[in-house]
């Protein structure tokens, strides 16, 4: 039943995860390119229209644009709404460093306008100085005209607000350290402001780069990809008819993206009440409505003695499954959906999610394809955390559904 492959050896074009846009600013657990372009390349064809209604970082839309395909991305972080326009970017020329750097420069020797975010609690998480620095270059950036360049800066200044903060920015969550602000008093006394800069400046022209290089690619695309972040998948309405659905939803132990990205989305111009509205609708925040039954998630469910670990389980496929089943339904005759997912674990409990996905939609109109398994071969693993299962999942499966 199981095909053991490898995606990084099926597309051997793709050499590394963060190629052209994928990477120009971090996001949690992201989904790997190689996989979404085995997808389109082996159910999908040229101008077929593809949803993700787990779009996350933008992987799909992409990937997608990249193989003369349309898509169509849902997501509940704001951050999508951001990251697209310069992911997909699409222009008639190329952009020019020259005018790159004179806005570099003209940011710092401007001070007429501060830009601080609405975030209530912003002094806990910088330095003094570091903070009306970047309130400085952010407020530049905030009154000029908002283009391309200034998103590219914007990028820039993403990586440093987390870098030059208080927070561990090698870890996705937030978490204000004393090995950090120690980190952080040293660099002080150091020439810092200089040290800021040169990552703005590498950052951003590294990122000019990578838009050249994707228009480069892409000068005869006409394709289209439309983005919503900031909603709900599992209620969105979805009017279009798509070929084909590949996402990768959110794993039963990892999904607050929103507290993983807050910080950016406070620079990025958003308040407490829109980031708190959003983190409520996270799936380890919200109640179930309803009770999910599968064979193979009944016999997880039998096993678990927590509570909370029983309402996070029902949570979870609650909330996930009415988010594919609302895209899935849409569909045509014949689309396939490609899921890729780990069986992670609860409470040292093995939860296979792909047959628990599989089960559940075989029920309802689809028919089992087949499903690869990945051997994940690297992992970043954080030592610091309590881990039941420290060395990570052993594989990934790239589940494949049809709809008849």
């Amino acid at each position: 039943m199981i095909e053991f492959v490898s995606f990084r050896n099926l597309v051997p074009e793709i050499t590394e995860t963060g190629y052209l846009t994928h990477a120009i600013v971090s996001y949690p657990a992201k989904f790997i390119p190689q996989v979404v372009r085995y997808a389109l390349n082996t159910y999908t064809k040229e101008n077929d229209w593809v949803i993700d209604p787990f779009a996350g970082s933008g992987t799909v839309g992409v990937e997608a644009y990249l193989c003369k395909r349309n898509a169509f991305l849902l997501d509940l972080n704001l951050l999508l709404n951001h990251l697209m326009p310069m992911k997909v970017f699409q222009s008639n020329d190329l952009l020019r460093k020259e005018h790159l750097h004179i806005l570099l420069e003209e940011m710092q020797t401007e001070n007429k306008h501060h830009f601080m975010p609405a975030w209530s609690n912003i002094e806990y998480w910088y330095a003094p100085e570091i903070l009306k620095l970047l309130s400085q270059y952010w407020g530049y950036i905030y009154n000029i005209e908002d283009n391309i360049y200034t998103g590219i800066i914007k990028t820039a200044l993403l990586k440093v607000s987390k870098r030059f903060s208080y927070t561990e920015h090698r870890t996705p969550k937030l978490a204000r350290s004393k090995r950090k602000l120690a980190a952080i008093d040293e660099l002080l006394q150091e020439n810092w402001v200089e040290q800021l800069l040169q990552v703005v400046y590498d950052h951003s022209l590294s990122t000019l780069k990578k838009l050249n290089d994707f228009l480069t690619l892409t000068q005869s695309h006409e394709n289209r990809v439309e983005y919503y972040g900031g909603v709900d998948s599992s209620n969105f309405t979805v009017q279009r008819k798509f070929d084909a659905l590949i996402t990768s939803p959110p794993y039963l132990q990892a999904q607050e993206y929103i507290r993983s990205t807050k910080m950016d989305l406070y620079w990025l111009g958003h308040n407490d009440d829109e980031i708190k509205q959003l983190s409520r609708l996270e799936i380890p925040y919200r109640k179930a409505d309803r009770v999910t039954h599968t064979p193979t998630l009944d016999v997880v469910r039998s096993k678990l003695t927590r509570k909370d670990l029983c309402h996070r389980l029902e949570s979870y496929f609650c909330h996930t499954l009415n988010a594919l089943e609302n895209s899935m339904n849409q569909l045509k005759p014949n689309g396939v959906a490609s899921i890729f997912v780990g069986n992670p674990r609860i409470d040292g409990i093995e939860v296979e999610l792909w047959k628990i996905i599989s089960e559940y939609f075989t029920e309802r109109g689809f028919t089992f394809k087949k499903v690869y398994e990945d051997r994940i071969k690297t992992r970043q693993l954080f030592g610091t955390r309590k881990n039941k299962n420290p060395e990570g999942m052993k594989s990934e499966f790239l589940l494949i559904l049809k709809k008849e």
